[in-house]
């Protein structure tokens, strides 16, 4: 059995982004590109984004800190502390609205 705090991830990821170009950083915490399940902690800072790109599959945003906006089409979503964002199987961006980190997870289809 493994442990980790992912809010003190989120806590040093935060601190990278704001040194980072693009105002972002991320640890993938479970997982990886090569297993189904993954999760991916990633800080990012104020209006800084994910540029729209596709789902690899069933995928949810769940925001440890501050303020995001998930977009699909036409449609958006806020999500804050503490909220599930249920990502569509569409091409999706993601911008914070405040200094933010969320836990990404994704379960890739087979």
């Amino acid at each position: 059995m493994q442990k980790l705090s992912v809010e003190a991830q989120a806590r040093e990821l935060l601190a990278q982004a704001a040194n980072a170009a693009g105002g972002r950083a991320a640890q993938t915490v479970m997982g990886g590109h090569e297993r189904t399940l993954r999760q991916t902690v990633i800080a990012m800072i104020k209006d800084s984004a994910l540029a729209e790109h596709a789902n690899p599959g069933e995928a949810s945003v769940y925001v440890l800190h501050g303020r995001v906006r998930l977009a699909v089409g036409s449609e958006s979503w806020e999500g804050r502390d503490g909220d599930l964002l249920i990502i569509p199987d569409a091409p999706h961006s993601l911008v914070a609205l405040q200094d933010s980190a969320v836990l990404l997870t994704v379960a890739k289809l087979p």
